[in-house]
């Protein structure tokens, strides 16, 4: 066997990873880069000759991790390209999306190179993909055949980690991965057994999570910040991905209006977000789903979906507003809306999910109430922030010790770390090697090939 790095950057983005083993070659995952532009978004592509792949999988539909597919699948036309039936729909939804917001972005950053694929080249690659259920054995390969199994990894709704085997050598990629029950997605349910080698996520690697921290508190936490501005007449802004982050957020919502924590006021959505949320509600009933049968778009009590050709909800206060994107890119609806809510000590913005330090959402969370921060990436003007701002621990990822404890109980031969910042890597080596000491711990630079 044989593993290379083919993300283009020592950080988290462009995950895409080549297995060799025998005579069968196998790409995992193959997304994007959300900080660069053009092809330099794109994995290490050039590494792989043209058509020499046997097969690709996909770990779930985030663009970190698909959005670079269709340009791979142009690339190697023959290759199998499987995954779940959940990471199909809404892949191809994202990947619809992305074409959109790369037209955008031919104009807005002068960027020639976009878009690195059209609407037509994902509607013809969707229809060859193969769909696999969770703990489905199956094969790939030619000449060679390798077994390949899915297991629910909790991340997201169809998320998977991959185990793949060959002659008697098996490898276990995790995706991004958690191992705790989410509000719409239940937890990671991985195998445990020793693996001659696997390739984990790091994400979460450079803290600790607090030791007193439980979701059910943090939960509750969140619908005391919602209670407070709505007390004292405001409105609640929650920036939010339109996939994933907005249909949990709906469920925590709808759990704390039942538990007579918040009041049932209205909740508004709009644009992708519909789109991921009726995906979402088609596979109600998925085994991977937490509150089973239940359809937000149908049942949610007061909520409030933006009308087709609307660029944003009209303002009340009163009102909570779940609007994407989640780290309040310029041109999106929650970058607009903050304009709104920013100036006014009854208003608040409460962030559920990542945020990268220099994005808007970065940037407000850094300055916090009272501080000042410039809406516009190349705006010298400042505006200050008088709104309530608040952070809640709702992240999709692990936290670190319960990735380590469960690569330790495989007890594997070698572990690649990936999918994570430096400090976040080293964490997870020093550690691995301190808890297994027979084993090789490796960090994969970009491009580099490591024996098994």
């Amino acid at each position: 066997m044989r593993f290379q790095n083919l993300a283009r950057y020592p950080d988290i983005g462009t995950n895409c990873y080549l297995l060799e083993t025998g005579g069968t070659r196998i790409v995992l995952d193959a997304g994007t880069h959300p900080k660069h532009t053009g092809k330099d978004t794109l994995p290490l592509f050039e590494k792989l000759e043209p058509g020499s792949l046997d097969a690709i999988l996909l770990s779930h539909p985030h663009l970190d991790h698909i959005g670079g597919l269709p340009v791979l699948m142009k690339q190697h036309p023959e290759a199998a390209v499987a995954m779940t039936e959940a990471t199909r729909e809404n892949g191809g939804a994202l990947l619809h999306n992305s074409v959109n917001v790369m037209k955008a972005q031919r104009e807005e950053l002068d960027e020639p190179a976009y878009p690195l694929y059209s609407h037509r080249a994902v509607d013809e690659a969707e229809r060859t993909w193969l769909t696999r259920e969770v703990g489905e054995t199956f094969s790939l390969g030619d000449r060679e055949r390798v077994s390949c199994r899915f297991f629910r990894a909790g991340h997201v709704l169809g998320a998977v980690g991959i185990r793949l085997e060959h002659d008697n050598r098996t490898f276990f990629y995790t995706g991004d991965v958690h191992f705790e029950e989410q509000t719409l997605v239940r937890a990671a349910s991985f195998p445990v057994e020793k693996f001659d080698a696997m390739a984990i996520e790091t994400t979460r690697g450079d803290h600790q999570r607090d030791p007193e921290y439980s979701r059910a508190a943090e939960q509750r936490r969140l619908g005391e910040a919602i209670n407070r501005t709505l007390d004292r007449g405001g409105a609640v802004l929650i920036p939010v991905f339109a996939f994933g982050k907005t249909q949990e957020l709906l469920l925590m919502l709808r759990e704390l209006i039942d538990a007579d924590v918040i009041p049932p006021v209205p909740v508004h959505i709009g644009g992708l977000s519909t789109r991921m949320t009726q995906i979402a509600d088609r596979f109600s009933h998925d085994p991977g789903r937490n509150h089973r049968g239940f359809k937000l778009l149908e049942e949610f009590p007061g909520l409030r979906v933006l009308a087709r050709g609307h660029r944003e909800p009209e303002f009340h206060p009163g009102a909570i507003y779940a609007l994407s994107s989640g780290m309040m890119s310029e041109h999106t609806v929650s970058h607009r809306f903050a304009r709104r809510i920013l100036p006014s000590e009854a208003h608040s913005i409460l962030f559920v999910g990542y945020a990268d330090k220099d994005s808007l959402a970065g940037r407000i969370l850094a300055a916090g109430k009272g501080g000042r921060v410039a809406l516009s990436d190349n705006s010298p003007h400042e505006s200050e922030i008088r709104c309530d701002v608040e952070r809640f621990d709702f992240s999709g990822h692990a936290p670190r010790e319960q990735i380590v404890d469960y690569t330790v109980s495989c007890d594997p031969k070698t572990v690649l770390l990936v999918h994570g910042d430096e400090p976040a890597r080293a964490w997870f080596k020093a550690e691995l090697e301190r808890r297994l000491p027979k084993a090789r711990v490796i960090i994969p630079a970009p491009g580099e090939s490591v024996d098994l």
